[in-house]
């Protein structure tokens, strides 16, 4: 592609990416390919599912009354050739094929030469884009790649117009309470019925949801003094500049001031106000509508003023948002919308109004859905084309079963998912019983069964849940609801605390565990990939201050107890855990010195979630007491995919074939050298899976405390013979959907079918 091509299609983009309405996008995109390429024709066709057509919506060079009206069955003619191959066709001699189909009302019959290009996302076509001459010829493969590129841009944008409640493409614009689905990705099972309360991060436009005044006045006066405070603020810029920057350079301080004038931008700010906006969706309004005017203009200077523009934006935001105290709060059914949302964030909220969560980055097994799992929040994560800013305080229903949202549901819908939560209190109420249960199978097998934590509410849930131990706790739990590393004595009471609700049963602790996807806000690891990078225990020996002051506040706070074992994570090799074993020797020796007490040495366990650990299990037996599968991060080394990453999120599945045979292995393997192996990853809380590795022989299981009961109530009602027949059954497929449907027709044939998730969808 030329260097005059590339800089075509980055101002096509850019006009696409600044146009406001798909409309205007594929106006835009027939317009410039034309001009681009020199060719008489270029059309867009876009495929109406509804109706099986493919419907011509923008031409540069076919009659302009064909647009629109014009369309195409699903298979018929060239256009339909090219979305039936998912595939570009090029030919000289467009009429002489085939599959031509001639449409009178295009004049197309004139145009010999053809190039179709499908516009694809995510494996679905959603429309063709047609290039056409007069002179019959092959296009050439640089024209094939332009068009193939500008496609992949044009497909987001298209996706994105019939994900939007307020857009159909194909029929004219309706209100903003059109009934629309959304899919996601499933993260924490339930259903909720509610009312959205978008969480947005402080100064950021791109997220400021619509939201009606509630006093205009007030409005317009917290505008006025937010623009009071930033014309300050670029004044005071302006002069501290002076000495540094040619008056030139600082013309920009100028064109801001004037933009900041009363008769600019205030005023069409308050426009929105007056007409019923809160101040800060108007701001976005407005910001947005010169950032797109900008972004179209020839003049690069004045094209990347954008990004000062935007910054214009924040400054006007921030202190608006600095003046605004009447943060709603949130009533029983809120159900929190936002890009992503931080596990500190969650859990500074009043969890208990929290109706269900939803965002469109992450994933399901992201350490924010961990913690909702843990406090039975329906979550649905990933859910990429979700309209956020359009959202706030609109009805709807999340179906974390099957990571749907629905926005605007009908009567009938919200009526058959009352039904659904009515059956699930009937569930939850049934599962009562096994709280006093032990988990022992038909056989008279007995699995131990204990619960993950790091909030107080699971130790709460998990003692009364009869929980026989914590297989995990999070340590970096209160790292992250803290504005600084907390001190050894902090550290101290926090987990004696833990320690002290399961006296004389086993606390196994993991050592703090940040990086990826869990961040501290006060020490942000910024990685290009930051699964593979600076995490776990990486982290902790290369701050051993950090690591020995946690090591000695686990100690203090097992004095007396007894019951701590210690757990290191993101283990890669043997020299690690020779390194933590030196360290805490040292600790130990000298905690036991300062205090004047006789403390016993904790067990040590490492961590199985890198791969290379499963190949060096003799070896890593010579040094540590125990090992518990991360069952989460496993799977995702295992299987190279993101587990944060909602594009790959249906590759991601603790059913995979390698997944069990490597369970299956490392249990021989541990139990060979006579030592216990756990699970504490998810995989230990879905009762399907739980099966599978009572059968393998894993010592202990542990789970949410949302999660004890119902696979309490599979292992009492599954014979270990049964589970056992189930997994040499499964070990032989090859494919994770036929596993996990094979154990689901045991279950709905066994007096367990209120423990799949498949009982409980509803079809919209």
């Amino acid at each position: 592609m030329s260097n005059m091509q590339l800089d075509t299609l980055r101002r096509i983009v850019q006009e696409i990416n600044a146009s406001v309405s798909l409309h205007d996008s594929l106006d835009i995109m027939v317009n410039h390919v034309a001009e681009a390429m020199h060719v008489d024709v270029c059309s867009i066709y876009l495929l109406d599912e509804r109706n099986k057509r493919y419907v011509l919506m923008a031409s540069k060079g076919l009659k302009p009354e064909a647009v629109g009206h014009v369309s195409l069955n699903i298979g018929e003619g060239l256009v339909g050739l090219v979305g039936q191959r998912e595939e570009i066709v090029n030919l000289d001699n467009a009429p002489k094929h085939d599959r031509f189909a001639y449409l009178p009302e295009t004049g197309e019959e004139l145009f010999n030469s053809f190039l179709g290009v499908p516009v694809m996302y995510r494996r679905k076509v959603m429309g063709v884009l047609v290039v056409q001459n007069k002179e019959p010829q092959d296009f050439s493969e640089a024209a094939e790649s332009f068009l193939v590129t500008l496609c992949a841009q044009l497909s987001g944008v298209i996706a994105h117009a019939h994900a939007v409640g307020n857009i159909d493409v194909f029929r004219k614009p309706t209100s903003g309470s059109t009934y629309k689905t959304f899919q996601g990705v499933s993260g924490a099972g339930g259903v909720a019925l509610g009312r959205a309360i978008v969480l947005y991060p402080p100064a950021d436009l791109t997220v400021i949801p619509d939201r009606e005044a509630e006093d205009i006045s007030e409005e317009l006066e917290l505008l006025d003094q937010a623009i009071a405070s930033v014309r300050k603020e670029i004044q005071s810029l302006d002069e501290k500049m002076q000495d540094s920057l040619m008056s030139e350079e600082r013309a920009l301080f100028s064109v801001f001031l004037r933009m900041l004038d009363e008769n600019a931008l205030p005023s069409e700010i308050k426009d929105h106000i007056r007409a019923g906006s809160w101040a800060q969706g108007a701001v976005r309004k407005v910001i947005d509508k010169h950032i797109a005017l900008f972004a179209q203009m020839e003049d690069d200077y004045l094209r990347e003023r954008v990004s000062d523009l935007k910054d214009l934006g924040r400054r006007i935001l921030a202190c608006l948002q600095e003046a605004d105290s009447s943060h709603r709060e949130l009533s029983p059914d809120s159900i929190l919308i936002g890009e992503e949302i931080s596990t500190a964030a969650l859990v500074e909220l009043p969890v208990d109004n929290i109706a269900a969560i939803v965002t469109s980055e992450g994933a399901a097994n992201s350490h924010m859905v961990i913690v909702a799992r843990a406090l039975g929040i329906p979550t649905v994560v990933g859910v990429t084309e979700l309209p956020i800013t359009t959202l706030d305080d609109i009805e709807m229903i999340v179906d974390a079963y099957q990571g749907r949202v629905f926005v605007n549901p009908p009567r009938r819908l919200r009526q058959r998912y009352k039904e659904v939560q009515k059956e699930e209190e009937q569930i939850a109420k049934d599962l009562k019983q096994y709280e006093t249960k032990d988990a022992i199978t038909p056989d008279g097998v007995s699995i131990p069964l204990f619960v993950n934590t790091g909030l107080m509410i699971d130790v709460v849930r998990g003692v009364q849940r009869g929980a026989k131990g914590v297989g995990l706790y999070r340590s970096e739990i209160p790292f992250m609801l803290r504005e600084r590393f907390p001190g050894e004595e902090e550290q101290r009471a926090i987990y004696r605390q833990q320690l002290s609700h399961f006296a004389n049963k086993p606390v196994i602790m993991r050592t703090l565990d940040i990086g990826a996807d869990k961040d501290l806000p006060y020490f942000s690891i910024e990685e290009e990939n930051s699964a593979l990078g600076w995490r776990g225990l990486r982290f902790t020996l290369d701050h051993p201050e950090i690591f020995s002051a946690q090591i000695r506040a686990m100690l203090k706070a097992s004095i007396g107890l007894n019951n701590l074992h210690i757990l290191l994570p993101m283990v890669t090799s043997v020299s690690e855990v020779e390194e933590v074993l030196y360290l805490l020797e040292r600790d130990w020796i000298a905690v036991q010195e300062e205090e004047q007490v006789k403390i016993t040495r904790p067990k040590i366990g490492i961590m199985v979630e890198v791969p290379s650990v499963l190949f060096q299990i003799s070896e890593f037996a010579e040094l540590v007491d125990f090992f518990s599968v991360g069952s989460n991060d496993l799977t995702q080394y295992l299987l190279a995919v993101d587990r944060n990453n909602p594009h790959v999120a249906n590759v991601y599945s603790h059913f995979h074939p390698s997944v069990l045979r490597a369970l299956s292995r490392l249990v021989e393997d541990c139990h060979i050298h006579q030592k216990p192996v756990s699970v504490c990853g998810e995989m230990a809380g879905d009762p399907l899976s739980a099966i599978l590795l009572m059968a393998m022989g894993f010592n202990t299981l542990s789970m949410s405390s949302s999660n004890i009961l119902r696979v309490r109530k599979a292992i009492c009602h599954v014979p270990m013979a049964d589970a056992k027949q189930l997994l040499d059954n499964v070990l032989q497929m090859n494919n994770p959907l036929v596993i996990k449907s094979w154990l689901e027709h045991y279950f709905k044939t066994h007096g367990l079918a209120d423990m799949v998730k498949s009982n409980r969808l509803v079809s919209a």
